[in-house]
């Protein structure tokens, strides 16, 4: 309480205040109730919060859905790479066999042509191996008795546009034969100088790399022989037919103690390369 001008005030609140502000409480409140802008409306927010659960469901789902689909995807490249690369080899495969078929083709249409220019009784064949018995000297041909192929016909090739003498027949199976070639030990091959017409005996030293001996050249025919002349087979013996190309002089050999000379000769033949001959026997007239 509080003096003023000699009166005492009473600040206390009466029971009418209590009851107007009750009154005003009631009031408002119901105020709130009627008016529809201030529902609360409780459906609304369990909707909402069950769109956020959802919504958040979905996204995850779509996650592991894009997830599980994008490793089926990645599997599925992996495999199509795989077969395309399959493909890619098999294509470059078919490549090489088309170019090797097509070599093939060329090779054989050229021995074809030089078959059909042959005058004597041919057998075509390919080596297919050399002889193990023999220090892989022998050469094994994929022809025997039964394709026509003897003891002792001669062997002869197309190489390089020329034709060339590859040895002879030492043995024969039925389906396949032994050939010995000219570079071997045990070769001898009666030949002569294509232009001075000189003859003499060509020998093998048992390897493909090594040039053939000439020997028992008459030494008159030293001014005569040159480096390059052309060695041929001279027909004598009756194995090997006259005129079959053997090789061409490397070096003229001449010892004064000795009555004859000899001459190395390279033969026109590549045996590293030869893969197809011909056996030919003489036509008996």
């Amino acid at each position: 309480m509080r003096k003023g001008g000699g009166r005492i005030l009473d600040t206390r609140f009466s029971p009418t205040v209590y009851v107007f502000t009750a009154l005003m409480v009631i009031s408002f409140s119901l105020l709130l109730l009627s008016t529809r802008s201030f529902i609360i409306n409780f459906k609304g927010i369990g909707l909402s919060a069950f769109s956020g659960v959802r919504s958040g469901i979905y996204e995850l789902s779509s996650l592991f859905s894009r997830t599980v689909l994008s490793i089926r995807e990645l599997a599925d490249l992996r495999k199509d790479h795989a077969e395309l690369l399959q493909q890619l080899t098999r294509y470059e495969e078919l490549e090489r066999s088309n170019a090797e078929i097509i070599q093939e083709n060329s090779r054989l249409r050229e021995q074809l042509e030089f078959a059909q220019t042959l005058r004597f009784r041919y057998v075509s064949a390919e080596i297919i191996g050399r002889d193990p018995d023999n220090l892989f000297s022998a050469l094994v041909i994929n022809k025997g008795s039964y394709s026509g192929a003897s003891n002792n016909m001669a062997v002869v090739a197309w190489q390089n546009g020329t034709q060339a003498l590859v040895g002879k027949v030492i043995r024969t199976g039925v389906f396949e034969s032994l050939v010995m070639p000219i570079f071997d030990h045990d070769s001898q091959v009666s030949a002569r100088f294509s232009v001075s017409r000189y003859e003499g005996i060509a020998e093998g030293q048992g390897n493909p790399e090594a040039p053939l001996v000439m020997r028992f050249i008459p030494k008159r025919a030293r001014d005569e022989i040159n480096t390059g002349d052309l060695v041929i087979s001279s027909g004598m013996g009756g194995v090997f037919p006259a005129g079959i190309i053997i090789g061409r002089v490397s070096s003229v050999i001449s010892r004064e103690y000795e009555i004859t000379m000899e001459a190395e000769v390279e033969p026109v033949i590549d045996f590293s390369r030869l893969e197809y001959v011909f056996l030919i026997e003489a036509i008996n007239d």
